[in-house]
């Protein structure tokens, strides 16, 4: 007999999940110019992870190629350093819990960025010093 309450937990998991990435590639796009041509979000208890694909413009794509690679990475950091307030609302906003941690990283070839949201405790029980709660 199929689990109706698991396929629903799946299914808005997946809604939630695109609501994420689409709202990451308009953000991006927002700021860059261009947006990634490739997204999704992963939902786990306490973290969310995007993925993009295909992120870089033109004009990076060509500075790679030239070797100005460490160039474009220490720019693409710069975006995210400076979206990091929209993209941790739109995590917030969308999963309904307080993101504590926003780490970003980015790859050239593949090109492909990474955005890892850690969000607070779902009972509320959080340390910002990763200890446990006494019971």
């Amino acid at each position: 007999m199929p689990d109706v309450q698991h396929d629903e937990a799946r299914r808005r998991r997946g809604e939630l999940s695109a609501e994420i990435a689409t709202g990451a590639v308009q953000l991006l796009s927002e700021y860059t110019g261009r947006g990634p041509t490739q997204s999704h979000a992963i939902i786990n208890r306490d973290s969310v992870t995007l993925v993009l694909r295909d992120t870089l413009t033109k004009g990076e794509r060509r500075l790679v190629a030239s070797g100005k690679e460490d160039e474009v990475l220490r720019s693409r950091y710069a975006y995210q350093q400076v979206m990091k307030d929209d993209l941790t609302a739109l995590v917030t906003r969308v999963v309904g819990r307080k993101v504590v941690a926003f780490l970003s990283a980015n790859h050239t070839d593949p090109d492909v960025a990474v955005e890892f949201f850690l969000l607070d405790s779902a009972d509320g029980d959080y340390r910002s010093d990763g200890s446990e709660s006494p019971d």
